[in-house]
């Protein structure tokens, strides 16, 4: 596999070695030996799977401390775009994102630690979503940033007016407005 950083450390996209012939093709999507040494050691214990339709926009999600998840995502069938926004207190990056276009076609996967604001905009027809969490899921220490606020300056690829949001996604505060739970200066989210 490949590791690609991004303009913020420790976000990183990942591209496997495909290996093609008449049948099709084979890769191997996910080596914890090779993580471990290539991206971080992290210990993922639930994976989750969702299936949304074209302009279906989820996020901007994490669970608070000590409930906090690190993510591996990826997109196996159709096309999202893909989105890190750092939320640490006191961190040189903070309120920037990465945007990766994740698809079936490319395999790219993207990882997410600890101490990020995670969400997606689904670009193709049909798209269906993989990912690996590091911290098992705790519906009381939900959390998110509202992924319509403009001041983060992300291009969502989607015409607002065919936007499909939860209603608990359309509550979520913006990021001038929010206290964010997590603090640079602590060493779980020093990357």
């Amino acid at each position: 596999m490949e590791v690609i950083k991004t303009e913020i450390e420790g976000v990183v996209i990942i591209e496997p070695r495909i290996f093609k012939d008449s049948r099709g093709y084979f890769f191997e999507s996910y080596s914890k030996r090779e993580f471990d040494e290539k991206v971080r050691p992290v210990d993922f214990v639930q994976d989750n799977e969702s299936c949304s339709s074209y302009g279906v926009m989820r996020g901007l999600h994490f669970q608070r401390p000590p409930f906090a998840q690190s993510k591996l995502v990826r997109c196996v069938k159709g096309r999202v775009l893909d989105v890190a926004v750092d939320i640490r207190k006191g961190s040189p990056t903070y309120g920037r994102h990465v945007a990766v276009e994740l698809s079936e076609d490319n395999h790219r996967q993207f990882f997410i630690p600890r101490g990020f604001a995670h969400g997606f905009a689904v670009l193709s027809d049909i798209a269906v979503f993989q990912y690996k969490c590091d911290n098992y899921y705790h519906p009381e220490a939900d959390g998110g940033i509202s992924i319509q606020d403009a001041s983060l300056g992300i291009d969502w690829m989607i015409d607002p007016s065919k936007a499909i949001l939860s209603e608990k996604d359309l509550k979520h505060s913006v990021l001038a407005d929010f206290d964010s739970p997590f603090d640079y200066a602590d060493d779980l989210y020093q990357l």
